[in-house]
Protein backbone atom coordinates (compact mmCIF):
# COMPACT_ATOMS: atom_id res chain seq x y z
CA UNK A 1 0.00 0.00 0.00
CA UNK A 2 1.18 3.63 -1.08
CA UNK A 3 2.92 5.65 2.34
CA UNK A 4 1.76 8.86 3.54
CA UNK A 5 4.92 10.26 3.94
CA UNK A 6 4.83 13.93 3.78
CA UNK A 7 1.38 14.07 4.24
CA UNK A 8 -0.20 15.61 7.54
CA UNK A 9 -3.30 14.62 8.42
CA UNK A 10 -6.12 15.09 11.01
CA UNK A 11 -8.26 12.67 13.12
CA UNK A 12 -11.27 13.38 15.13
CA UNK A 13 -12.21 11.60 18.04
CA UNK A 14 -8.42 10.37 18.78
CA UNK A 15 -8.42 9.65 21.88
CA UNK A 16 -10.36 6.30 21.94
CA UNK A 17 -11.62 3.74 19.94
CA UNK A 18 -11.46 3.70 16.18
CA UNK A 19 -10.01 7.27 15.71
CA UNK A 20 -6.71 6.17 18.06
CA UNK A 21 -6.75 3.16 15.94
CA UNK A 22 -7.28 5.21 12.30
CA UNK A 23 -4.54 7.68 13.81
CA UNK A 24 -1.79 5.36 14.50
CA UNK A 25 -2.66 3.62 11.45
CA UNK A 26 -1.75 6.87 9.66
CA UNK A 27 1.31 7.30 11.25
CA UNK A 28 2.59 4.10 10.85
CA UNK A 29 2.16 4.96 6.90
CA UNK A 30 4.64 7.59 7.94
CA UNK A 31 1.96 10.88 7.83
CA UNK A 32 2.34 13.38 10.53
CA UNK A 33 -1.34 13.63 12.86
CA UNK A 34 -2.48 16.07 14.25
CA UNK A 35 -4.90 14.42 16.92
CA UNK A 36 -8.27 16.08 18.24
CA UNK A 37 -10.66 15.04 20.63
CA UNK A 38 -12.09 16.93 24.06
CA UNK A 39 -9.73 14.44 26.56
CA UNK A 40 -6.55 15.97 26.26
CA UNK A 41 -5.24 13.45 28.51
CA UNK A 42 -6.36 10.95 26.63
CA UNK A 43 -4.77 12.30 23.03
CA UNK A 44 -1.97 12.62 25.15
CA UNK A 45 -1.52 8.71 25.80
CA UNK A 46 -2.12 8.52 22.22
CA UNK A 47 0.50 11.38 21.18
CA UNK A 48 3.06 8.89 23.00
CA UNK A 49 1.85 6.14 21.95
CA UNK A 50 3.06 6.88 17.90
CA UNK A 51 5.74 8.57 18.91
CA UNK A 52 7.28 5.60 21.10
CA UNK A 53 7.01 3.64 17.78
CA UNK A 54 8.48 6.34 15.68
CA UNK A 55 5.64 8.05 14.31
CA UNK A 56 5.02 11.94 14.53
CA UNK A 57 1.93 13.37 16.18
CA UNK A 58 0.47 16.52 17.96
CA UNK A 59 -2.93 16.70 20.18
CA UNK A 60 -5.49 19.10 19.52
CA UNK A 61 -8.54 20.42 22.36
CA UNK A 62 -10.86 20.15 20.11
CA UNK A 63 -14.99 20.52 20.66
CA UNK A 64 -16.88 19.59 17.25
CA UNK A 65 -20.45 20.61 18.25
CA UNK A 66 -18.64 24.54 18.37
CA UNK A 67 -17.68 26.21 16.02
CA UNK A 68 -15.62 28.70 17.23
CA UNK A 69 -13.61 25.53 18.74
CA UNK A 70 -13.56 24.17 14.75
CA UNK A 71 -12.39 27.42 13.68
CA UNK A 72 -9.89 27.75 16.66
CA UNK A 73 -8.16 24.60 16.43
CA UNK A 74 -7.98 25.02 12.37
CA UNK A 75 -5.99 27.58 12.05
CA UNK A 76 -4.07 26.44 15.07
CA UNK A 77 -3.18 22.96 13.33
CA UNK A 78 -2.54 24.91 10.20
CA UNK A 79 0.34 27.46 11.55
CA UNK A 80 1.95 24.53 13.54
CA UNK A 81 2.06 21.51 10.90
CA UNK A 82 1.13 23.29 7.92
CA UNK A 83 -1.83 22.27 5.33
CA UNK A 84 -3.83 19.57 6.21
CA UNK A 85 -3.67 16.58 3.47
CA UNK A 86 -6.17 13.84 5.16
CA UNK A 87 -9.07 15.16 6.68
CA UNK A 88 -10.59 12.14 8.93
CA UNK A 89 -14.12 13.31 10.15
CA UNK A 90 -15.02 10.76 12.89
CA UNK A 91 -15.57 12.08 16.64
CA UNK A 92 -19.03 10.87 17.05
CA UNK A 93 -21.82 10.66 20.01
CA UNK A 94 -24.87 8.74 20.64
CA UNK A 95 -27.75 9.47 22.37
CA UNK A 96 -30.16 6.74 22.00
CA UNK A 97 -34.02 7.26 22.48
CA UNK A 98 -37.42 5.46 21.22
CA UNK A 99 -38.63 8.65 19.18
CA UNK A 100 -41.48 9.24 21.32
CA UNK A 101 -39.17 9.92 23.99
CA UNK A 102 -36.56 11.15 22.72
CA UNK A 103 -36.23 15.02 23.59
CA UNK A 104 -35.07 17.83 20.80
CA UNK A 105 -31.59 18.38 22.91
CA UNK A 106 -30.86 15.22 22.21
CA UNK A 107 -31.74 15.02 18.62
CA UNK A 108 -29.89 18.34 18.02
CA UNK A 109 -26.42 17.42 20.13
CA UNK A 110 -26.12 14.22 18.36
CA UNK A 111 -26.37 16.32 14.74
CA UNK A 112 -25.00 19.27 15.74
CA UNK A 113 -21.82 17.15 17.07
CA UNK A 114 -22.05 14.05 13.70
CA UNK A 115 -22.75 16.04 11.08
CA UNK A 116 -22.65 19.63 11.85
CA UNK A 117 -19.52 19.57 13.08
CA UNK A 118 -17.89 17.55 10.57
CA UNK A 119 -19.31 20.02 7.50
CA UNK A 120 -17.48 22.70 9.43
CA UNK A 121 -14.35 21.38 10.20
CA UNK A 122 -14.07 20.54 6.25
CA UNK A 123 -15.09 24.37 5.30
CA UNK A 124 -12.15 25.25 7.44
CA UNK A 125 -9.63 22.75 5.92
CA UNK A 126 -10.71 23.20 2.28
CA UNK A 127 -8.65 26.10 0.78
CA UNK A 128 -5.58 24.81 1.41
CA UNK A 129 -6.00 21.61 -0.44
CA UNK A 130 -7.61 23.20 -3.20
CA UNK A 131 -4.63 25.51 -3.54
CA UNK A 132 -2.53 22.05 -3.61
CA UNK A 133 -4.99 20.30 -5.57
CA UNK A 134 -4.56 17.14 -3.65
CA UNK A 135 -6.19 16.38 -0.70
CA UNK A 136 -8.28 13.22 0.95
CA UNK A 137 -11.16 13.51 3.07
CA UNK A 138 -12.55 10.60 4.75
CA UNK A 139 -16.17 10.87 6.80
CA UNK A 140 -16.63 7.40 9.23
CA UNK A 141 -20.28 6.82 8.90
CA UNK A 142 -22.40 3.95 10.16
CA UNK A 143 -23.86 0.82 8.56
CA UNK A 144 -27.09 2.28 10.90
CA UNK A 145 -27.49 5.78 8.37
CA UNK A 146 -27.99 2.96 5.68
CA UNK A 147 -30.57 0.56 7.01
CA UNK A 148 -31.51 2.44 10.19
CA UNK A 149 -32.07 1.00 13.77
CA UNK A 150 -34.85 1.00 16.22
CA UNK A 151 -34.23 3.52 18.74
CA UNK A 152 -30.99 5.65 17.35
CA UNK A 153 -33.28 7.38 14.66
CA UNK A 154 -30.85 11.33 15.99
CA UNK A 155 -27.74 9.03 15.37
CA UNK A 156 -28.76 7.32 11.71
CA UNK A 157 -29.72 10.35 10.52
CA UNK A 158 -26.45 12.16 11.29
CA UNK A 159 -24.96 9.07 9.66
CA UNK A 160 -27.34 9.09 6.37
CA UNK A 161 -26.61 12.24 6.39
CA UNK A 162 -22.60 12.04 6.24
CA UNK A 163 -22.95 9.39 3.52
CA UNK A 164 -25.07 12.71 1.08
CA UNK A 165 -22.36 15.27 2.87
CA UNK A 166 -19.72 12.98 1.07
CA UNK A 167 -21.41 12.46 -2.07
CA UNK A 168 -21.70 16.21 -3.06
CA UNK A 169 -18.54 17.51 -1.46
CA UNK A 170 -17.17 14.30 -4.07
CA UNK A 171 -18.97 16.18 -6.85
CA UNK A 172 -18.16 19.59 -6.15
CA UNK A 173 -14.06 19.10 -5.24
CA UNK A 174 -13.08 16.62 -7.94
CA UNK A 175 -11.42 18.63 -10.27
CA UNK A 176 -9.27 19.96 -7.60
CA UNK A 177 -7.80 16.45 -7.35
CA UNK A 178 -9.91 16.14 -3.79
CA UNK A 179 -11.46 12.88 -3.22
CA UNK A 180 -14.13 12.65 -0.57
CA UNK A 181 -15.26 9.20 0.83
CA UNK A 182 -16.73 7.48 3.57
CA UNK A 183 -16.19 4.36 5.72
CA UNK A 184 -19.55 2.78 7.55
CA UNK A 185 -18.48 0.61 10.02
CA UNK A 186 -20.84 -2.20 11.47
CA UNK A 187 -20.65 -3.91 14.74
CA UNK A 188 -16.85 -3.19 16.13
CA UNK A 189 -16.15 -3.43 19.20
CA UNK A 190 -15.39 -0.23 20.70
CA UNK A 191 -15.98 1.68 23.98
CA UNK A 192 -19.17 2.45 22.28
CA UNK A 193 -20.47 -1.09 21.57
CA UNK A 194 -19.04 -2.56 24.91
CA UNK A 195 -22.48 -1.03 26.97
CA UNK A 196 -24.55 -3.19 25.04
CA UNK A 197 -25.91 -6.42 26.71
CA UNK A 198 -24.79 -9.45 26.06
CA UNK A 199 -28.58 -10.07 24.16
CA UNK A 200 -28.16 -7.24 22.07
CA UNK A 201 -24.17 -8.40 20.61
CA UNK A 202 -25.73 -11.62 19.91
CA UNK A 203 -28.75 -10.28 18.36
CA UNK A 204 -26.42 -7.80 16.34
CA UNK A 205 -23.67 -11.26 15.63
CA UNK A 206 -26.83 -13.34 14.35
CA UNK A 207 -27.25 -11.05 11.49
CA UNK A 208 -23.43 -10.89 10.55
CA UNK A 209 -22.62 -13.51 7.80
CA UNK A 210 -18.81 -13.42 8.77
CA UNK A 211 -20.64 -14.44 12.01
CA UNK A 212 -17.81 -11.82 14.30
CA UNK A 213 -17.74 -8.64 15.41
CA UNK A 214 -14.81 -6.34 13.51
CA UNK A 215 -12.17 -4.79 15.43
CA UNK A 216 -10.84 -0.70 15.11
CA UNK A 217 -7.76 -1.84 13.08
CA UNK A 218 -10.35 -2.91 10.35
CA UNK A 219 -11.69 0.37 9.81
CA UNK A 220 -8.34 2.00 10.11
CA UNK A 221 -7.14 0.19 7.07
CA UNK A 222 -9.62 1.27 5.13
CA UNK A 223 -9.20 4.66 6.17
CA UNK A 224 -5.59 4.21 5.68
CA UNK A 225 -6.01 2.86 1.82
CA UNK A 226 -8.52 5.33 1.26
CA UNK A 227 -6.06 8.24 2.46
CA UNK A 228 -3.32 7.03 -0.19
CA UNK A 229 -2.48 7.70 -3.57
CA UNK A 230 -3.61 4.12 -4.46
CA UNK A 231 -7.26 5.22 -3.91
CA UNK A 232 -6.68 8.11 -6.33
CA UNK A 233 -9.36 6.87 -8.76
CA UNK A 234 -12.47 6.04 -6.20
CA UNK A 235 -14.29 9.54 -4.83
CA UNK A 236 -18.13 9.44 -3.44
CA UNK A 237 -17.88 5.80 -2.24
CA UNK A 238 -19.06 4.59 0.99
CA UNK A 239 -16.70 1.65 2.14
CA UNK A 240 -18.61 -0.83 4.35
CA UNK A 241 -16.66 -2.69 6.66
CA UNK A 242 -19.26 -4.69 8.32
CA UNK A 243 -18.67 -8.39 8.08
CA UNK A 244 -21.52 -8.15 5.43
CA UNK A 245 -24.15 -7.04 7.81
CA UNK A 246 -25.50 -4.63 5.33
CA UNK A 247 -24.96 -5.27 1.55
CA UNK A 248 -26.12 -2.49 -0.34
Amino acid sequence: MAGLEGRVALVTGASQGIGRAVAIELASAGATVALAARSEGKLAQVKAEIESAGGKAESFALDVSSEDSIKTVAKDIVAKLGAVHILVNNAGVTRDGLVLRMKSAEWHEVLNTNLTGSFLLTQALLQPMMKARWGRIVNITSVVGEMGQAGQANYAASKAGMIGLTKSLAREFASRGITVNAVAPGFIETAMTAVLHDDQKNAMLNVVPLGRAGVDADIAKAVRFLASDDASYITGHTLDVNGGMYMG
